[in-house]
């Protein structure tokens, strides 16, 4: 087998079941997404039209093919169907949450993602060579390791004054998996773990995000559904410019129209400003009534496109600002919707080839660990409710843990 095929997916069964369909689709149509998005990333969508000739739809090159010595500070190889960090960062929870076979917490963020972050090569696309990740990722993720290896700060108060951006949210795809069909739980579970990241509005769209993911997972889950369970839980400002931009993604039925709607819809909760390369000077600080704009916009998307992956990605990809996770995040959302099938096969053969990152072992491990954990929470959930029958007069306590703990053990 050469190198190149060994690159390649291997087929997928005939018939899938669907939470390993729809965990499939999460995980490759966030890496397909982020790989779109990465060429567009940090331009307005008059640049882009102007860079690419019009609008942008499918993988497409680096506008400046010097990408080397385009940016002194980054000189990362976006395009090309090259994944980002944002996929990067999930593919990594994705390996904490193979190691530990449960739900996490921000201790095991502290334990097990930070040292993987800054004790393991792999290869990283945009750097066309094996490096730490510690070295590819941005800022706001090597915060991490500052406060959690090197200033040891309790894992749960470790996001406090980071800049508040999406960098929790980015990678927080996998926590709805392994809590399908609960956002509520996907919410707590996501909140826990951002707070050794992030703070405010930035550790809100985490929980958001993975809400918005676990509700996708819902039998007869549509577009509209998605958003309301996300409303339901979202809240501050992140709740309000989730509000603002469903109203306003109501009024339009194609990306390319929704573009200019949507960003005028979430500006007033957008603390960036205007010149996403020249944030304002109290940009990305903590605050109850912003959000920010990445998660609003992916999920006004995914209403425009009702739940289409291919329009949703696109309308991302071609908003422009920080393109490769507003598509990424619409591409989790509505490949968890519309399964492995809704992500086209030839943009995810093109970024695994083009990434030497094989997309599909990410969703079958993480569809693996959600079934663990679904019988760790029912053994759980049983237990309780044996107790809690107990206490309401109705049985024996010591007579039910012992039941419930020998039905466990066989």
């Amino acid at each position: 087998m050469t190198l190149h095929d060994s690159l390649i997916d291997p087929p997928l069964d005939q018939a899938l079941d669907p939470l390993l369909d729809k965990a499939l689709g999460t995980l490759v149509g966030s890496a397909v997404g982020d790989a779109l998005g990465g060429a567009t990333e940090g331009w307005t969508t008059e640049q882009i039209r102007q860079r690419y000739d019009g609008w942008v739809t499918g993988i497409v090159p680096p506008y400046n093919a010097d990408w080397r010595d385009a940016r002194p500070i980054a000189p990362y190889h976006k395009g090309d169907g090259h994944i980002t960090d944002d996929t990067l960062m999930t593919h990594a929870l994705v390996d904490v949450y193979a190691q530990r076979r449960d739900h996490l917490d921000a201790y095991a963020i502290a334990a097990d993602l930070v040292p993987l972050l800054i004790g393991e090569r792999r290869w990283i696309p945009e750097l066309e060579s094996e490096a730490l990740l510690l070295q590819r990722i941005f800022l706001a993720e090597k915060w991490l390791v500052a406060r959690l290896h090197y200033g040891h700060v309790d894992p749960r108060e470790a996001g406090v004054g980071n800049i508040v951006n999406c960098g929790a949210a980015m990678y927080i795809a996998p926590v709805g998996v392994v809590n399908a069909a609960d956002p509520a739980g996907a919410y707590a579970e996501a909140i826990e773990i951002a707070s050794a990241h992030q703070s405010s509005f930035g550790r809100e769209a985490a929980g958001v995000l993975a809400a918005a993911v676990a509700a996708a997972f819902t039998p007869g889950a549509t577009a509209r559904s998605v958003v309301d369970e996300a409303l339901a839980l979202a809240q501050d400002g992140t709740r309000a410019a989730i509000e603002a931009v469903a109203s306003a993604a109501v009024t339009v039925s194609d990306w390319r129209e929704a573009i200019p709607v949507l960003r005028a819809a979430i500006e007033p909760f957008d603390t960036v400003g205007p010149r996403y390369r020249e944030p304002e000077m109290d940009a990305r600080r903590p605050s109850r009534t912003k959000a920010i704009e990445e998660l609003p916009v992916a999920l006004g998307m995914v209403l425009v496109a009702d739940g289409d992956y291919e329009a949703a990605v696109l309308g991302g990809v071609n908003y422009g600002r920080d393109a490769d996770s507003i598509a990424s995040m619409a591409g989790a959302i509505c490949g968890a919707l519309g399964g492995h099938g809704s992500v086209r096969s030839d943009w995810a053969t093109t970024v695994a080839e083009a990434s030497r990152t094989p997309l599909e072992p990410a969703g079958r491990t993480i569809a693996g660990v959600a079934r663990e954990v679904f019988v760790k929470d029912a053994e759980r959930a049983r237990l309780r409710e044996a107790r809690r029958t107990a206490l309401t007069g109705a049985g024996d306590v010591a007579g039910a843990d012992r039941t419930v703990r020998e039905d466990v053990a066989r």
